[in-house]
This record gives structure tokens, C-alpha cells and sequence, in this order.
């Protein structure tokens, strides 16, 4: 499946220019899952490939995050990572951003989000809380601090493959930091203090003004 998925993504530059201009806007959802998680809507006219690691949800392309590198570069308009980088230990993280920057052109973006580790370390201090209390709840049941720091229990149990489990965090400040230090030009963060999310915009070079009337993805 991944050498038919990169056949055609390569289809385009191996054309006429004119197709390429005239082209859908391509975003490629980095471990998504599954196509019936729904995406922001500003994808919604956007051709939506979906890569994961695991085959049951069937993405388009079967693949490691940490192996973006070997997909052909500069073919996507937006890369979409929700909650995914986080699975990765550090520096595998570092290979996966690097390759949202090799399969990105060079006026595309990122549109990372994770959990907010220091919103969760301020709560668990503000209300005294143990590993095992419910943070919040979610369609899938009740969160708790363990299910943020190191995945969520049940669907590690349940599915057997320890890629669901939580190897590193991030906090807005080294989230920012790391963008930067991949080679991201630009990046923008945004977290709410009581909320346990964290979302980038990072661009390889700088915000167009077709991202910035893209509704969500206005800079503050």
C-alpha cells in the first residue's frame, strides 16, 4: 500500500505545472487513527490522507511517524498531528517533526497539538491529586493523570500494542523550543492555563495570507 500511496503523491510534479497549480491542497494526518476522528474544518475542501502505524483504521499509508523521511518531500500543503507526538520518546520525536519539514512545501504549516504536562503538574498541585483521580472526562470515559503522563490504560489493554503508550511530554514552553530546534522558521503556540491541551501552528518559513484567513488559524 505505501508504494502505491507514494506513486501518487508523486503524480503531480511528474505532470504539467498546471496540474500541480490547479491541484487540491493536500494535508497528510500524522496518526490519526482513523478518518472518522474528524479533522479541523478548514481541511474540509483539502484532499485528507491519513498515515498511522497501525492498519486497523485504515489509513492510506501504512507507516512509522519516525519514517516520514522516506515519502517523497515538499508534497503536502499541511501536516495535522493530534496527540501523537507525545507517543514517541524525545528524540524519536525530533525524527518525526524533522519529517513533517521534509514532506512539507516550503510554504505549507504544522498543526501539532499535545497534552499540556504543566497544566496537568498545576492541577494535580492546586487540588492535591493522586496519579489514579480523574483529571476530566471524555467521550471515552474518564481521563486520569496517569492516562495523560503515560497514555490511556484501557486502550493500551485492550489493544495490546505498547505504540499507544506516552513516552515523552511537552510543556508550551518546550514545545515552542523543539519546533524551533527542529528548523520550523515560525511558530506560533496556544494553551488555555486550565485547560490540558497544548496547539502549534509552525510554518518552515512564515505564515502566507491564505493561512491566516483559514478560520482557526488566525495568529494571536
Amino acid at each position: 500500500m505505501l508504494g502505491k500511496i507514494l506513486k501518487d503523491v508523486m503524480r503531480p510534479r511528474d505532470g504539467d505545472d498546471r496540474a500541480e497549480r490547479t491541484a487540491k491542497r493536500r494535508v497528510l494526518n500524522v496518526g490519526g487513527g482513523t478518518k472518522t476522528i474528524p479533522i479541523p474544518s478548514y481541511f474540509a475542501d483539502w484532499e485528507h490522507l491519513l498515515l498511522d502505524v497501525d492498519a486497523r483504521g485504515s489509513p492510506d499509508i501504512v507507516c512509522d511517524a519516525r519514517e516520514l523521511h522516506k515519502l517523497p518531500a515538499a508534497r503536502f500543503d499541511a501536516v495535522y498531528c493530534s496527540h501523537n507526538l507525545e507517543h514517541y520518546f524525545r528524540h524519536d520525536a525530533l525524527k518525526v517533526l524533522r519529517g513533517f519539514l521534509h514532506v512539507l512545501k516550503p510554504d505549507g504549516f504544522a498543526d501539532i497539538r499535545v497534552p499540556d504536562i504543566q497544566a496537568v503538574m498545576n492541577r494535580v498541585v492546586e487540588k492535591g491529586m493522586d496519579l489514579a483521580d480523574t483529571l476530566y472526562d471524555s467521550p471515552r470515559g474518564p481521563i486520569t493523570v496517569l492516562d495523560v503522563l503515560y497514555g490511556f490504560g484501557s486502550e493500551i489493554e485492550q489493544s495490546g500494542k505498547d505504540f499507544y503508550a506516552h513516552k515523552t511530554g511537552f510543556t508550551p514552553k518546550l514545545l515552542h523550543e523543539t519546533l524551533i530546534a527542529t528548523g520550523f522558521r515560525t511558530v506560533d503556540v496556544y494553551f488555555e492555563p486550565t485547560g490540558f491541551e497544548i496547539r502549534a501552528l509552525a510554518y518552515p518559513t512564515a505564515p502566507t495570507a491564505f493561512h491566516l484567513q483559514l478560520p482557526g488559524l488566525e495568529r494571536f
